[in-house]
Formats: structure tokens, sequence, C-alpha cells
């Protein structure tokens, strides 16, 4: 097994309970641990009360500062093997330094999903016109492509964004990895671990009301909301008029809030520290997102706990490959409430859905898929480190003309700020 050191340069502090960014990041975290990697985790981002203890899995964390000298400093003396990005805004603020203070090291960007692809998306959806090449071509798609190139291997969560990239966008497909979620769950078995102990999951019976779930920090999510509360959800209340719809999600502004409406069943609930438990006592979970990218938290939150979903083909997007999906997917908003309606009263289909659900677990997000084929690509492309970059010559020229743009302007703000 290799052994090494592993900077991981963080956007954020992970926050698993929250958002489906963290949980990612502590996927990755746990791979390189298993890989025999001495971990360090930096970001120059505040803490928050959600932030995960990674001091508990041995991983170091240091504060670091943007556009300031003392990170040459700081990741000299690290001198680490691997550098990890968390998205490409990091690599944008740190990669020239990286590349700069430490040359050999190898250069890994996790995209957590296509940034650009999402914002074409949702420009074409405000424009209410059809998403194609003009809407993906935008500044974001352009940043983060540039991103990808300057970085030796982009892990990439979502086998259609790959397919997007190297279709349409021309990529060199030795420079990404496909690394979806990694589910250590043993929902596949009908069951679910919370706390070191096995719960069985609640029956047909048991559950009521519908549920969606997201951080609303993240516009899609927002969207989502705003749709069912003004489009779906009258339809669905219509025929289930004794049924709720409660919604989660970290970072709830006032304007959710306001939403709340008990009158009509729709119950903004905010964060809660235990997804598990809620999702568990919910019938269905609806995702009717009109734009985003990469892979869905909530849905895989959803099949973990045994909870069929109605969600839009945007939120099933590269989630179950040539398997059923674990409930229905529909874009329209007459289709989508009527087979929520459905769903939610049929417990032989229900109970199909659930059984769906545990199968793409087990056959497409196991830890077992994957681990052996990425440490092996983390081994060779460090062995071969010189001739991989030689090949990715755009990657060279990023390196040498166009990431300078971003190196000046981050050494006068450092300059400007000394002269203070």
């Amino acid at each position: 097994m290799p052994k090494g050191r592993l900077l991981i340069i963080g956007l954020v502090w992970p926050e698993p309970i929250s958002t489906a960014a963290g949980c990612r990041m502590l996927q990755l975290i746990n791979q390189f641990l298993k890989q025999g990697f001495d971990i360090t985790f930096a970001s120059s981002a505040n803490k928050t009360a959600q932030s995960f203890p990674l001091d508990t899995l041995g991983v170091t964390t240091i504060n670091i500062e943007l556009n300031s000298g003392s990170f040459n400093e700081f990741i000299t003396s690290l001198h680490p093997n691997v550098v990890l990005f968390d998205r490409f805004v990091t690599e944008e603020q740190f990669g020239w330094r990286v590349a700069q203070q430490c040359p050999g090291a190898l250069r890994i960007l996790d995209t957590e999903d296509f940034h650009g692809l999402r914002k074409g998306r949702e420009e074409a959806l405000k424009a209410n016109d059809t998403f194609g090449l003009d809407y993906l071509q935008n500044d974001t798609t352009k940043r983060e492509i540039a991103s990808i190139y300057r970085c030796d291997l982009s892990l990439i969560i979502s086998e259609i964004e790959i397919e997007i990239m190297t279709q349409q966008l021309n990529i060199n497909k030795d420079l990404l990895f496909y690394l979806p979620f990694l589910e250590e769950s043993e929902s596949v078995k009908g069951f679910v671990g919370s706390n070191s102990k096995i719960i069985k999951l609640p029956s047909f019976e048991a559950r009521k009301h519908f549920i969606t779930v997201g951080n609303f920090l993240h516009k899609p999510n927002y969207d989502a909301v705003l749709y069912l509360k003004k489009t779906i959800w009258p339809l669905i209340k219509k025929q289930l008029q004794h049924v709720e719809l409660h919604i989660y999600g970290a970072y709830a502004p006032q304007k959710i809030w306001q939403l709340h409406n008990e009158r009509d069943g729709f119950f903004i609930k905010g964060f809660v520290d235990d997804i598990n438990k809620v999702m568990q006592n919910s019938k269905i979970c609806l995702a009717p997102l009109r734009f985003g990218a990469g892979l869905k938290g909530k849905l895989i939150d959803a099949m973990k706990n045994g909870t069929p979903c109605i969600m839009s083909n945007i939120a099933a997007e590269g989630m179950f490959g040539d398997l059923e999906a674990n409930g229905f997917i529909s874009d329209g908003a007459e289709d989508f409430a009527q087979k929520a309606i459905t769903l939610y009263q049929n417990q032989v289909m229900w109970q199909t859905m659930q059984r769906h659900g545990f199968a793409v677990l087990r056959m497409r997000f196991d830890p077992l898929l994957f681990q052996m084929d990425f440490e092996n690509k983390i081994v060779t492309l460090t062995k071969n480190l010189k001739t991989h970059r030689q090949k990715n010559f755009i990657g060279q020229l990023l390196q040498h003309h166009t990431l300078q743009s971003t190196k000046y302007l981050s050494k006068w703000i450092e300059t400007k700020s000394r002269l203070k």
C-alpha cells in the first residue's frame, strides 16, 4: 500500500450532517486512510458547529490564509506527496503555490460535481430555454475545465459528467477518474446502522407523509422547494388531503421559513441532526430538481433508509445506470404529482421500489467496487508522473500562462496587506 503525506485543501470544513459534499469528503478521507496516507486537512474557512471533528480520525487540521506567503512556508515544511483540492476554486487559489513549492506532488482535484454544468442549466431555466452547448460553455465551465487540465487527475462523481466532458468538451479521459459516493451501509440488507446499533426499517404501514431534503445554500434545493410549494404540492394535497410535506435542510433563510403553512400541510422543519430518523419515518421522498449536477445526496439518504422517491431527470441523473430506480422519474408537474399519489397508496409497488434502492446501493455505490482501482491509479500516476504530465500539454500551457493572472493578483493583494 502506498504510504505518504496527503494534504487536502478544503473549500470549507466538512459538514456530513449538513451537506452531501461533507459526506463525500469524509468518504475520500477514509479511502486515503485505508491507503496508508498521513493526512493533513487545511482550509481558510471558519469552522461551524456542524464541522466534523477530523482529529477523531487521526487527521491533522490547520487553518491557512488566502493570498499569503505563509502558505508557501507551510506546504514546503509539510512536503506532501499528494495534494487534493476540494473543488476548482481552491485549486485556483492555491494550485500555483503547490506547483511552485512542491512540483513533484501529485495534484488531484475533487470536483464534487460539474459546477459549470449546473450553472449552464440554471441559466437555461431562467431563460425558459433548452439547455445546449452554448449554455454549457459558460465562464464557470471555462474556469473549472482549466483547473482540471492543471491537475494530474480529477475525481468525477457522475458517469454522465465524464461523458459530457469527454464528448462535448473533448477532455482527455486520462485526466478523469469516476469515483461516485461510496456507501458503507447495512441498508442493502434491509436495515440501517445508527450509532453502532442495527435498527429494522419501519414498514409501509408505519410510515406517513412526504419528505424533501437539501442544504439551502445550494440554489437547486431552494428552487425545488419553491416549485413544490407553487406547483406540485397543491396537486398532491388536492387528492391526499390528510398528508403533509416535511422540508428539512441546513441554512434555511427567512424566505424559506416564510413558506411554512400548516393548513396546507407544508412544514418547513429546517436543520436536522439525524436525517436517517426522519427519512425512515417518511413514506416517500420528493426531489423535483429543475437544475443541478453531480449525484444527489438526498436520493442516497432515501435509498439507505428504504424510502422510495419521485424525482426529476436532473435528480436521477447518474444514479441508477442500467438498474431500476427506487421510484418514478418525471419532469412534468401533473405527472410527478400523480406518480407520488399512486406510490403513496400502493404498498406492493412501494415495497418493490424500496428493494430497487437497496440493489442500487449494493451494485453501484459499494466502496469495494472502486477502492482497488482508485489505489492503483494513485500508485501508477505517482510512478509515472513526468510522462503523464508530458502528455497533458494543455495543462502545461495553463500552468505557464493563464494562471499567472491569478498568481500575480494574489501576490499584489499579499503585498498590499503588508503595506497597511
